[in-house]
C-alpha cells in the first residue's frame, strides 16, 4: 500500500488518501472472506490509483478472498472485475465478465456508459410494407 513511512504518524497526520490507503490495509490483514469496498481508490492521485489497483487485484485473487469493488470508475471496474454490476438508479441493467458487458451491452444505458469513448448510437426508424418501427442494434433495448 506505500504507507511504511506513515506508521508512526497519527490517523489526524494523515492525508484522505494516506488514510484510504491504511484503512484498506487494515481491512486486507484480517484476510476476511469477503470484502466490500466502496470507493476504495476516490481520493488518490492518477500514479497510485493504477499502482494500488493493481495491489488489490493480486491480493484478493493471492488470498482468495471475495471483493464487492463499488465504483463509479467504469475503467477501474473493467479493469478489476471478474464480473460486472452495471447499474442504474438503484436497478441492475447488465452482469456478466468485463469483455461481454463491453462487447455485447444489453441496454443503451450500458452502451453509452461502458468504454471509453462510449459507443456510438443512432436512433433511427425504418420504414417496411408502411409500418415505421423503432430500431436498436442487434441485442439493445431502450
Amino acid at each position: 500500500m506505500k504507507i511504511e513511512v506513515l506508521l508512526n504518524r497519527y490517523p489526524s497526520q494523515l492525508s484522505g488518501g494516506q488514510q484510504q490507503r491504511a484503512a484498506l490495509a487494515r481491512a486486507l490483514v484480517k484476510e476476511p472472506n469477503v470484502l466490500l469496498l466502496d470507493e476504495p481508490l476516490s481520493n488518490l492521485d492518477a500514479l497510485l490509483r493504477i499502482y494500488i489497483r493493481a495491489e488489490i487485484k493480486r491480493l484478493q485473487a493471492d488470498l482468495g478472498i471475495t471483493a464487492i469493488y463499488v465504483t463509479r470508475d467504469q475503467s477501474e471496474a473493467m479493469a478489476i472485475a471478474d464480473q460486472v454490476v452495471v447499474m442504474n438508479t438503484g436497478v441492475v441493467r447488465q452482469v456478466g465478465d468485463p469483455k461481454e458487458v463491453y462487447a455485447r451491452p444489453r441496454t443503451m444505458f450500458v452502451a453509452s456508459f461502458i468504454g471509453n469513448p462510449p459507443a456510438n448510437m443512432m436512433m433511427g426508424l425504418v420504414e417496411g410494407e408502411g409500418i415505421w418501427q423503432r430500431t436498436y442494434p442487434k441485442g439493445l433495448s431502450s
